[in-house]
């Protein structure tokens, strides 16, 4: 990369950029979430002890598999676990150990400073839907995802108010080939958001390539000092740290960018039935990945994640929304907390075909308990639909809608002199009404939570105007913000420079089919 190039930071440089950004419509983007509520522990002392001390004896006696990768295999013998064949056991109290150095918070960098999010603590980042093969939209029906349809996705998540992070794989394009789809996936995040995205973790040279993207991005001095990507690594549960995973983690660990380490857990075929045994093995894996994470690179970010649903034990199918995945989601945010690291967890989980009812109940109750177990980061915030295989474009823009919601339970009850109104109760007295007073006046703009989707004219008004249900609400919000998209100032030359190295690389990436 040239000097100059060098100096380009955050993709905003540039007479040209200044001057486009000044003319170019803004969209509102709310600040991530910074609880100011208790979260909600479901697990008694005694049990979180059971569940640690359990953890510990599967790591000790039973080990975990690291298949395929000589290298991890050496690092966790010189750490000092039992290494045989690929099988890692590990002494009790090494895993726990390892996790201390990974940092409680840490901050992702966006190119639009302003975006910035606080990954840890009290905070909570919303990121939309990530990985489904299929879309779905009201005209055209459930299809295989395209190049065009993630860009579409990646659009509106950055005009969305409510979500913080432009994701990942907000849908997986089949119309591009697998082994250079992740350059136009990441070039979309990087030109048409400013909001922080996810880097590619499916072979671990597509997670360099993310790296040496957002050198070109951000400049590479900056990306080699500051988190400026997070990326999903998944964990073939039960116990098992595949080669292709943790290479990505590798990767990313090694050039300090952020990584999810998450067991993706259908309970009853991949966890035990038992909420008290699936949040054992959860533990357990979560503690492995992350320490490899810190033998990799010590104080590298990583955030502990679970994702974890019920199967239906008559169709084999997951299902989502349960009492037990719930429960599973509380606890082991405690048990992450206890850890010291952020908490990876919820989204609009449902199992529903349609947006309809199921898939608002389904999501209502997951969204509630993300918020409620002290979630840090949450992936598939808005746009899952049936379980994880479609990208709903109806569904996304009611999920976002939505999470506006979360950020006012989060709030807390302002108890401020305004906000006590002592003065409107004096004013009004007795059978009056506050519609009219000085207070309302006041306050009526920002008092209250205000939906962009769903209609609450008379019902003759409602009816006029075609008696609309919900998707059909959603269907004219989606095209209404898709006609009225328009890019973040970028700088020219940045721009040109990430055309260019996609252009390269694309020609030197030898043809794969995985």
């Amino acid at each position: 990369m040239d000097d100059n190039s060098q100096k380009r930071r955050r993709g905003t440089g540039g007479g040209a950029a200044r001057r486009a950004e000044r003319t170019q419509i803004r969209h509102e983007a709310a600040r991530f979430i910074e609880r100011r509520i208790p979260n909600l522990d479901i697990l008694h002392p005694e049990a979180i002890e059971i569940i640690e001390a359990n953890a510990e004896t599967v790591l000790e006696e039973i080990g975990v598999v690291f298949s395929d990768n000589p290298e991890a295999l050496a690092r966790w013998r010189d750490a000092g676990a039992d290494v045989q064949d690929d099988r890692v056991r590990l002494p009790k109290g090494l895993a726990r150990e390892l996790c201390k150095t990974a940092p409680a918070r840490f901050t992702q960098h966006a190119r639009n400073p302003e975006r910035n999010v606080e990954v840890g603590g009290p905070n909570l980042v919303l990121a939309p839907v990530y990985g489904p093969p299929f879309v779905r939209d009201a005209a055209g029906g459930r299809r295989y995802a395209t190049i065009a349809d993630f860009r579409n996705f990646v659009r509106l998540a950055y005009m969305s108010k409510w979500l913080h992070h432009s994701g990942g794989t907000v849908c997986e394009p089949t119309d591009v080939p697998v082994h250079v789809r992740h350059l136009d996936m990441l070039h979309a995040h990087m030109t048409l958001s400013d909001k922080p995205f996810m880097g590619s973790v499916t072979e671990p040279s597509r997670a360099k390539d993310s790296v040496e993207m957002a050198g070109v991005l951000f400049g590479e001095d900056f990306v080699a000092q500051n988190t400026v990507m997070t990326s999903l690594v998944n964990i073939n549960s039960p116990l098992t740290f595949d080669g292709t995973m943790m290479g990505a983690l590798e990767t990313y660990a090694a050039a300090n960018q952020a990584a999810i380490v998450s067991p993706f857990i259908v309970g009853g075929a991949m966890s035990p039935v038992s909420v008290a045994g699936t949040l054992t093995q959860v533990l357990a894996e979560v503690m492995v990945g992350v320490g490899y994470s810190q033998l990799v690179r010590k104080g590298a970010p990583v955030i502990a994640g679970a994702f974890v649903t019920s199967i239906d034990m008559n169709s084999g199918a997951p299902t989502f929304g349960t009492p037990e995945a719930a429960q599973i989601t509380f606890g082991m945010g405690q048990l992450a907390r206890r850890l010291g690291l952020p908490y990876r967890s919820a989204g609009a989980f449902c199992g529903s075909k349609l947006p309809d009812a199921q898939a608002a109940y389904e999501s209502a109750n997951s969204l509630n308990v993300g918020l409620l177990s002290g979630v840090n980061f949450m992936l598939h915030a808005a746009g899952w639909l049936e379980g994880g295989l479609v990208s709903s474009y109806e569904k996304f823009v009611m999920d976002a809608d939505q999470l506006g919601i979360l950020h006012g339970l989060a709030g807390g009850v302002d108890v401020s002199e305004n906000a006590q109104a002592m003065d409107a109760i004096r004013e009004v007295g007795p059978g009056g009404h506050y519609l009219g007073c000085a207070h309302t006046q006041a306050n009526f703009q920002t008092a209250f939570w205000r939906t962009g989707v769903f209609d609450y004219k008379p019902f003759e008004t409602w009816a006029e105007e075609g008696a609309r249900d919900t998707e059909a609400l959603a269907t004219a919000k989606v095209a209404r913000m898709l006609s009225e998209y328009q890019a973040p100032a970028l700088d020219q030359g940045v721009a040109e420079a990430l055309d260019a190295y996609v252009a390269r690389r694309k020609s030197e990436i030898p043809e794969s089919f995985d």
